[in-house]
């Protein structure tokens, strides 16, 4: 029950920024202006700062390292193998394929502190490290190729990207942060979930889910259903202790990123499908995080037995 209670401010967020956008002076062109904020400030900065505070031990957890990435190819593959299905319109897929495989930091950080204290966040923060630069690059390429636009200029200049990379550069190098500055950052970084999940009602249209049924449940089933099971398989197969076992499985069922949104946005993707997604996402999120840790301990009982 706790980790259905863990995702309901965000939805409860997503609901405001739509009653706020549409019942008050706050309409939707403040809002585009949000979206900017959000994506080239606030969210990097967030990015930046969580993984700065976290120690990095990468040549520790290979293994667990390994479960997570396969995880995440897994969905990469996935979603990119939905555009091959009949009637499947490119800009619509390039847009939402991003919300198969992507997946919510913020509140997977708040999971493994539940999980596991001190030791889950660490573990998942080595996760968040390494995953997030390769989902932001899964989720750039589509809709660059889709608009036209240099995949290595959009790469260069995608100020998620950047932000991660330069968290990992910072951690694994060992510069120093004054604390005023990473103090600094996190503030700023702290208003990025809250404003992006609004800015997420702002643009929701669920009718826009219309626009491509199946392509959304496909993507949704991959997200929720699909990869859960993977990540099951996977973390008994490998043998990993039972923290990270839960970690993974935990990480493997989060809803999708909030930025999802902002990115299609700002991209010239169908915005509108992707808000739906990412809505309905952090409903299932709800449901999904909590069966799949219990068929994790379904298959833990049955491989004791």
């Amino acid at each position: 029950m706790s980790q259905v209670l863990l995702l309901l401010p965000d939805f409860l967020l997503i609901v405001a920024g739509a009653w706020i956008c549409r019942r008050t002076a706050l309409n939707r062109p403040i809002w585009e202006g949000v979206e900017r904020l959000v994506y080239y400030l606030l969210f990097p900065c967030l990015l930046f700062v969580a993984i700065v505070r976290q120690p990095l031990q990468l040549g520790t957890a290979l293994n667990f390292l390994g479960c997570g990435l396969a995880v995440i190819g897994a969905g990469i593959a996935m979603a990119y193998l939905l555009r091959r299905w009949p009637g499947v319109d490119a800009l619509t897929h390039a847009s939402g394929a991003q919300t198969a495989f992507r997946f919510n930091s913020y509140v997977g950080l708040a999971l493994a502190e539940r999980l596991g204290g001190v030791q889950g966040v660490a573990a998942i923060a080595v996760l968040i490290a390494v995953c997030v630069p390769v989902c932001n690059v899964a989720a750039v390429w589509p809709l660059a190729r889709q608009g036209g636009q240099h995949l290595g200029r959009e790469l260069a200049r995608n100020p998620l990207i950047l932000g991660t990379l330069s968290g990992l550069a910072v951690n694994l190098l060992g510069v120093p942060m004054p604390d005023l500055l990473t103090t600094t950052l996190a503030r700023v970084g702290g208003a990025a979930l809250p404003l992006g999940l609004m800015a997420v009602g702002a643009g929701l249209q669920m009718g826009a889910l219309r626009d491509a049924p199946g392509l959304a449940s496909g993507f949704l089933a991959i997200r929720h259903l699909l990869l859960p099971a993977l990540a099951i398989a996977l973390v008994t197969a490998a043998g990993l202790p039972p923290l990270q076992q839960m970690v993974i499985v935990a990480f493997s069922a989060l809803p999708t990123a909030s930025s999802a949104y902002v990115l299609a946005a700002r991209m010239g993707g169908h915005g509108a499908f992707v808000a739906g997604l990412v809505s309905l996402s952090t409903l299932l999120g709800m449901l999904s995080v909590p069966l799949a840790l219990g068929g994790l301990a379904l298959a833990q009982a049955s491989g004791m037995g």
